[in-house]
């Protein structure tokens, strides 16, 4: 994902359930050009790092990968971005819409082009709290498994490190015919 313009310095945050249903966040502030197995930790319910890792600093975005697990239990792979067209795609509007487009199929629950899609677009705010008022207020729109953050990123899930992918790629290249479209 960095090398397709998903993580630019240090930004986004990934995580996933292990066997034992242990949560596993990336640590904040690490080079995604070459993250590693190490640079996962697991957390408690709180999203406090488990020992012998108490050290560490998990995402400071971790309460939104522990929203989306407790609520859509079948997630098992949390992926953030920070694509350049997602973003450009996110300002000053509550939803980004497609319709008519193939790809928008490879979201979750999306049969046909011809369907609407709203993915849905949460305020920013350095106030985690904020952004999960939003996100339970809106918890319907996010039955694609994916929500954006306005000027920020966006957010993918799934039961798989394939389908969160397949959203992540689907909706930036979405998000960049949207901008491409409607950029004048």
């Amino acid at each position: 994902m960095h090398a397709q313009g998903h993580s630019p310095a240090t930004s986004t945050n990934y995580s996933c359930k292990d066997s034992h249903e242990n949560i596993w966040v990336s640590r904040s502030g690490i080079d995604k050009a070459s993250i590693l197995p190490d640079d996962f930790i697991p957390i408690d319910s709180l999203g406090n790092p488990l020992p012998p890792f108490q050290h560490l600093i998990p995402s400071a975005e971790t309460a939104i990968h522990r929203f989306l697990y407790e609520h859509f239990p079948k997630t098992q792979v949390i992926l953030h971005s920070h694509e350049l067209y997602s973003v450009l795609a996110s300002q000053r509007m509550p939803e980004v819409c497609f319709q008519g487009y193939e790809l928008q199929k490879a979201f979750v629950g999306v049969l046909s082009h011809e369907e609407e899609v709203r993915i849905p677009i949460i305020p920013n705010s350095q106030d985690m709290n904020d952004i999960l008022s939003q996100l339970i207020l809106r918890k319907e729109a996010l039955k694609y498994g994916l929500f954006s953050i306005e000027n920020h990123g966006y957010y993918t899930w799934g039961a798989t490190l394939f389908e969160a992918k397949r959203s992540a790629e689907a909706f930036a290249y979405l998000c960049k015919v949207h901008f491409l479209i409607n950029r004048n």
